[in-house]
């Protein structure tokens, strides 16, 4: 197979991973740079171009889009989708991940665990959503922050108070999401390929940290799952249309609560931690399910 992979940093482990994985089961796999890319909206004839050439003959797009070029990335990989390209996540459902509000809205119809989240534009109504989400200690996050970026831990009603209407007063979008003390500063993170989780890690943020993220200074190991954590997982990426995806769970009294669904998460803290081939599952994938015009969205929505 030829299969194209938007990405901006080819450096990248999870990208060389994936190239590798890709080469050794005999494929060619191209790494283009997202925004290099540009675009024919021609009736009939979509076309996508990179470096002067046109794109083509491609069998299956791997979208690793970040989240600062979610706007375009997305439009580039409908190009690809309207070509009748196979891409491993379509763009509708990355568009779902990418807004968190729409996402939980999503997961929480599907009666999926997650933490109270309340959302509210008038910064009249700090009050309100705060006593809603059950009062500090909270958790304030911005809609577009990601890598644990925008999100902040107000431990009183009032310093939660100064926060959410600081980020109002700038125009920013904010989440109020209750603290699940009981976590310990510590989430799972499963990998979901093909309606299965193929692996599974629990990561514990640096000391002082409540945020668990790697790039953020914290540790992996392997964890084996519940049978409702490993439910969870699924039907998270279910719901939002995900072939393949990372779920961050909680571990709270009730049982487990998702707090993001990633649309492009990275390899390498779970391939370390747990020892397995994420990569070569992702290649398998495409390789089975792989077929022109297999989209269901054909770049609609």
């Amino acid at each position: 197979m030829k299969i194209a992979m938007l990405a901006r940093n080819p450096d990248l482990y999870s990208h060389q991973r994936l190239k590798e994985a890709a080469e050794t089961r005999g494929h060619r796999l191209d790494i283009i740079n997202t925004l290099r890319c540009y675009m024919n909206i021609a009736a009939r004839r979509p076309e996508v171009y990179y470096n002067g050439e046109k794109l083509e003959g491609y069998d299956a797009v791997i979208p690793r889009i970040g989240a600062s070029v979610t706007f375009y990335g997305m439009a580039v990989l409908r190009q690809f989708e309207m070509q009748g390209v196979y891409p491993l996540n379509e763009s509708v459902a990355i568009g779902r991940s990418r807004d968190k509000l729409r996402s939980m809205q999503l997961l929480s119809r599907e009666g999926i665990g997650l933490p109270v989240t309340t959302f509210a534009h008038d910064p009249k109504q700090t009050e309100e959503v705060l006593q809603l989400a059950g009062g500090a200690p909270i958790v304030v996050k911005l809609l577009e922050g990601t890598q644990g970026i925008g999100v902040v831990l107000a431990d009183t009603d009032r310093s939660a108070k100064s926060v959410v209407e600081a980020f109002r007063g700038a125009g920013v979008n904010i989440l109020l999401q209750e603290f699940i003390k009981e976590a310990g500063g510590m989430d799972i993170r499963a990998i979901v390929v093909g309606g299965r989780v193929v692996a599974a890690m629990k990561r514990t943020g640096a000391e002082g940290e409540f945020r668990s993220n790697l790039h953020r200074g914290g540790s992996a190991q392997l964890v084996k799952l519940s049978p409702e954590e490993r439910s969870t997982a699924v039907r998270s990426a279910k719901t939002l249309g995900l072939n393949v995806c990372g779920v961050d769970m909680l571990r709270a009294n009730h049982g487990p609560v998702v707090m993001e669904v990633n649309s492009s998460p990275g390899l390498e803290g779970v391939e370390k931690a747990t020892g397995l081939d994420i990569a070569g599952n992702i290649i398998e994938y495409i390789e089975k399910h792989a077929r022109p015009n297999a989209t269901k969205t054909k770049g609609k929505g």
